[in-house]
């Protein structure tokens, strides 16, 4: 079978200068200059590590999702395409990959632009579940001053995050907020560095968990959970997975022990994550697979953080990548991992293999 493979690949912030005619657009990404621009994009080794497995089983043709992706794909009309492309620049960003293919007729694995743009709009996907009365904390959107009483019913403390990002992006230990001046202040910081609307949230004490989900319908199979072992993190620090946390204390060289896998859970605790989880997943439009972030609340219930549909797929187990550890723990290996993603794109799609 002949796979496309669509991605985007980190470099460094003069690449979108050293090529003419531009592959890239000929500006950065939002975000902290020269540190988080391209926290979404995976590095060289998980492109190359992804194409390697992909290749024992199939002709692989890779496509780098930039400003000539829609021409190769449309020249080499791959049987299917196995997509991990980011984007870059805005809320639909990770849509438009999938919104070629779509208009190109080429099957893909994973969800389709609307549900991509939906979970990245983190205030869209909470309406959702919402409608579908699946808990999620309490929130508002704030892109300017005054308020005007959108925070009126809410309890300190608080959590605000950017609206559209992904990685950690923009979550910093000043990201939790006890008052209304340190509340202010972080939500100017997202406005100024990110230039989108900040999402605050009444902020969860519980545990954190994340959630793999693989396969579609009656095949959707939760793996197993992971915790985030907030214990592990520095003394003092703010009991949240955030950018320090991900890309400065936690390294391949420096590990923290930041995740649990199986987590440590009773088996009605474990049902219930699980439920809300595949009901999220399908409510959403989610498609082949997703990773789900999970907080407990003050009375120890489930709520739904974030959906991500576009998870990251590391194979180095040294590398902290939550979807591949939960699948190794379930007994899977990478390429098992990979080519279930795959069967289950091309069942979906009636791809003949």
């Amino acid at each position: 079978m002949r796979v496309g493979f669509t991605y985007n690949m980190r470099r460094n912030s003069s690449a979108a200068e050293e090529t003419e005619p531009p592959d890239f657009p000929s500006s950065l990404a939002p975000g902290l200059d020269g540190m988080d621009n391209f926290a979404e994009w995976d590095d060289e080794h998980v492109v190359r590590d992804l194409q390697e497995t992909l290749a024992k089983y199939h002709e692989v043709i890779p496509i780098e999702a930039d400003l000539n992706a829609f021409e190769k794909l449309r020249k080499y009309r791959p049987d299917i395409v196995f997509n991990i492309a980011e984007g870059f620049f805005g809320p639909s960003r990770e849509s438009v990959i999938p919104a070629m293919l779509e208009m190109l007729g080429i099957p893909y694995t994973g969800s389709d632009p609307l549900t991509l743009g939906l979970c990245l709009d983190k205030a869209r996907a909470k309406e959702v579940l919402g409608y579908h009365r699946l808990p999620t904390a309490k929130f508002a959107v704030l892109k300017s001053w005054p308020l005007n009483g959108q925070l009126r019913h809410f309890d300190y403390p608080m959590f605000v995050k950017p609206l559209f990002e992904g990685s950690s992006k923009g979550i910093w230990m000043d990201s939790v907020v006890e008052n209304t001046s340190a509340m202010k202040a972080t939500v100017e910081k997202v406005w100024r560095t990110y230039a989108q609307p900040a999402l605050v949230e009444e902020f969860m004490p519980g545990r954190e968990f994340t959630v793999a989900l693989l396969g579609n319908g009656a095949s959707l199979r939760v793996l197993p959970i992971v915790e985030i072992a907030f214990e592990a993190l520095p003394a003092g620090a703010k009991p949240i997975y955030g950018w320090e946390a991900k890309w400065l204390w936690d390294s391949a060289e420096h590990q923290l022990e930041i995740y649990k896998c199986p987590a440590d859970l009773d088996r009605e605790l474990q049902s219930k994550i699980e439920t809300l989880c595949k009901k999220a997943f399908n409510y959403l439009g989610c498609r082949d697979l997703c990773r789900i972030d999970v907080r407990l609340d003050a009375n120890g219930e489930p709520n739904i953080l974030e959906l991500n549909p576009l998870p990251g797929l590391i194979k180095d187990p040294a590398v902290h990548s939550c979807f591949p550890k939960a699948a190794y723990t379930a007994g899977m290996t990478f390429d098992d991992l990979i080519l279930t993603i795959l069967e289950e794109a091309c069942r979906r799609q009636e791809v003949r293999r």
